[in-house]
This record gives C-alpha cells, structure tokens and sequence, in this order.
C-alpha cells in the first residue's frame, strides 16, 4: 500500500525545495499530496484540503521555514493537523528548512533540519523511514547459545561445567568415542557462547571433581587447548541421570536381558534394545564397578559378559 502524506508549505518554498521533495516522495512509494497536484480551478478549497488532503493522511508533513512561520493558511492547517493526530493517530513530521522558530504545537515532536536544500539524501531518508514506520535498528540475533541452552544441573558445577560436560557427552555418543579434542568439539567456544579461556576452566574443573580424565602435551600456550580428554564413567553417569529421560528404564532392560535372557555380549544387547553402544558399554562398566559383573574387551569394541553375580539377580529380583 502506498501511504499518503499531505505536504503543508509556504508558497515561496515551492520551487526551491517543497515539489522536488514531494517527487522524490512519490518516486518512492509516498502517496505525497501537494495543492499544486491536486487542486484545479473552481475547487472547493476547503473540500480539496480538509476532505481530500488532510483527512485521508496517514502522515502530514509540515514544512517550516522563515516563509512558512508567518502565514496564517499555514497555522490553520497545523491546527487541522494537529486535530487530526489527535483523533485518528496522524503523524506529524516538521521539515525544517530554515533558522526559524518552531510553533510551540510542536516542540515536543521530533522534527528533521535540513541545512543543505542540495543535498539532503540522509535527511530524506529519515523521513521516508518515518512514514513506512521503518527503522534502522539491527534485526535481533539469537540469543548466545549458552544462555538458551537447555540443561539440567549437576551439583557443584557452574552452568559452563554444566555445557561442557554435556556437550562432550553429547559428543562422546554421538561418535561412540569418549576421547575428545577440544579444539575439534569447541574451538574459538563460539558454539557455546564461552571463550577459550572459559571452556579450558571448565575442562580443568570437571577434571578435578572426576568427570573428565584429561591429557595434556606440550607445546601449547596462550589459549590454545593443549590437551585431549575423556568422558570418565562417573562423568557420563552424571550425564546420563541428567540428560537420558529413561536411563533407569534402560538400565533396568540391560539388567533383565543378562539375568533373565542370557544376553552375554554388548552387541547382542544393542539388537535387543537399539541403543547407543556407548551407552550400553557404559552401563556394563557401571555394572562392573560395583562388581556385579565381569566383563572381556577387544580391541575391536566387542565386550562379553564372562561372569554374573548373585547380587545382581539378587538386584533385579
């Protein structure tokens, strides 16, 4: 839709600004009214003005200059304009060309100076702005992700430790490998919203509560990472309890598949219950921490189950 703007000037400030800058209004999609335009001889000049310019306005545009100050058709059109504004919400936009005193109506509306009549492209569209309602204002972002991100909070750590646990995790089952580069999963810590500075506290904080079990090499420095890492068991636990809504319920089904089905291998578990095999080895360790079972590794991932306990079908039953 193209808005109409009625243009309010003196005359004498036709030709040295007012028509150029009502064409470049309507070269821009400004539905600009301007008397020289609209009114024929024999027209009504209340209809023309009052019923045709103002009334259907969406803007009006006050041009205010040492001219336009003194004439008194002048003031009875910012009084109908000001009426307007009042009745139907117009905007009112003062021009100002001159070093001329602002009408007290109008003091406590922001109006544009226009110092130079030759050159006013930034004036013009500031007004253009301002009857399209536009702005100049950067588009919002998103959020830094570690201010969105969705995480549950593990006792004694800090939101940070929190997201570096869980992105490492994350990562950890997603690629069935609990070594991890830093450099690779974090970087710059754009993705979590966190500098290297900050992710490399939070590795050498989870590292000394057991979550993570870190090596470093030499020849690092500055911010640089100088380390891989891996997820302990205790650490993806804490994970899992967090994080995994039926980790419970997947626990209890690997338990029930060794006792009651005779499930001795973790790939025969994984076809029984199509979870990650990091998380089922995982919970086989888990099982074998607290010696309710005991299991064979190869070095291909293959992990069998050689022995289980009493106190495990004691467990379950």
């Amino acid at each position: 839709m193209h808005p109409k703007v009625f243009v309010s000037h003196a005359s004498e400030d036709k030709e040295r600004f007012v028509t150029n800058f009502a064409t470049k209004l309507r070269e821009n999609g400004v539905d600009a009214w301007l008397d020289k335009w609209e009114m024929l001889p024999g027209d009504s000049l209340v209809d023309k003005i009052f019923e045709e310019g103002l009334k259907e306005a969406q803007a009006v545009i006050i041009v205010l200059s040492n001219y336009s100050i003194k004439k008194p058709w002048v003031r009875e059109e910012l009084n109908a304009s000001i009426v307007a504004k009042l009745s139907k919400g117009t905007k009112i936009i003062p021009v100002i060309l001159d070093d001329c005193e602002v009408p007290q109506s109008l003091t406590s509306t922001l109006w544009e100076s226009i110092p130079d009549l030759k050159n006013y492209d930034q004036n013009f569209k500031r007004v253009l702005s301002s009857i399209f309602g536009a702005t100049d204002k950067p588009a919002l972002g998103k959020a830094p992700a570690h201010t969105i991100s969705v995480y549950h909070e593990i006792g004694g750590l800090t939101k940070a430790d929190n997201l570096v646990l869980k992105e490492s995790c994350e990562y950890a089952i997603e690629n069935d490998d609990i070594m991890i580069n830093p450099e690779s999963l974090f970087g710059d810590g754009e993705k979590l919203g966190f500098s290297r500075a900050e992710i490399k506290d939070c590795i050498e904080v989870l590292e000394q509560n057991g979550y993570l079990d870190v090596s470093r090499y030499l020849g690092g420095g500055g911010d640089n990472y100088s380390c891989h890492f891996r997820v302990t068991t205790y650490g993806l636990d804490n994970y899992a309890r967090s994080y995994i809504a039926d980790y419970s319920e997947i626990l209890e089904k690997i338990v029930s598949l060794i006792v009651n089905e005779d499930i001795n291998s973790n790939a025969g578990i994984q076809e029984k219950i199509d979870k990650p095999i990091l998380i089922i080895n995982h919970i086989l360790d888990v099982l074998e921490s607290n010696n309710h079972v005991k299991l064979s590794k190869t070095i291909g991932g293959m992990v069998q189950i050689y022995n289980v306990s009493a106190s495990l079908r004691r467990a379950l039953a």
